[in-house]
């Protein structure tokens, strides 16, 4: 009589890699957050090449406004939407539902995680190679230097959505993500450097994880330079988001 072995539960890493590809189709069909991810960054790129309504500062600029559109990206994917999926995945209960699971809280979390590093990734090929296609002539030696920038920066923002999303009723972090997205945009550092905005301003988008993120991108293309006080500025951003995040987050409404 033959006997069959039992089916082997999943690990782990493959629970978190399953829900990663999961999360990742899922803000990829969702036509607001590919608005926002893709078509918003891609019209500022061809909108700040082809006017000089914006001063960008002195340099082409297609190489001033690439590394400040890829910055836009980071949050757009790190912060608007996962703030606004992770507002209304707890308030349908999913969250309670998929933090039972095998899977867990944890899981869930890294899964989350790693599908916001996926549609960055994806980010900056399709907003990279339109700006090559327009003329864009970063410094290569400088990519290392925008990996970092660019993880801290994702770690940063995704902290800042899960303390909103998990905190605040799922109406509010959709009109509150959206703001914060704007604020930030004309303010905040990203596409114009901080040191082009007014005297007040330029301060406080220095201790922003924006204009960190936005500055340092520009170092490392530009010059091809590591901006280690902007990556302290995003490392402390991250670590008090998450801090705050892990103790305040509710799972459900």
């Amino acid at each position: 009589m033959s006997t069959q072995a039992a089916p082997r539960a999943a690990t782990t890493g493959r629970r978190v890699m399953a829900q990663a590809r999961y999360e990742t189709l899922a803000m990829l069909r969702n036509g607001e957050q590919l608005l926002v991810a893709l078509i918003i960054p891609a019209m500022v790129l061809l909108g700040l090449t082809m006017t000089s309504f914006v001063p960008l500062g002195q340099g082409r600029r297609i190489d001033l406004a690439v590394p400040g559109v890829l910055a836009l990206c980071v949050i757009s994917s790190a912060f608007t939407g996962v703030a606004i999926a992770t507002g209304f995945d707890r308030r349908y209960g999913v969250l309670r539902l998929l933090g039972s699971t095998p899977l867990g809280r944890v899981g869930l979390l890294a899964a989350k995680a790693v599908a916001v590093l996926c549609v960055v990734a994806l980010q900056f090929a399709v907003i990279g190679g339109l700006g090559l296609a327009l003329g864009w002539e970063p410094s290569w030696r400088g990519t290392p230097a925008a990996v970092v920038a660019t993880l801290l920066g994702t770690w940063a923002f995704v902290a800042l959505a899960l303390l909103l999303g998990g905190t605040v009723r799922a109406e509010g972090v959709l009109a509150l993500a959206n703001l914060v997205w704007v604020v930030l945009l004309a303010l905040g550092g990203v596409v114009v450097a901080s040191s082009r905005l007014p005297p007040g301003l330029s301060h406080l988008a220095e201790l922003l994880p924006s204009g960190a993120l936005g500055d340092s991108l520009r170092a490392a293309f530009l010059h091809g330079h590591a901006r280690v006080g902007e990556w302290l500025v995003m490392l402390l951003w991250a670590l008090l988001a998450s801090v705050l995040a892990s103790r305040l987050f509710r799972w459900s409404d």
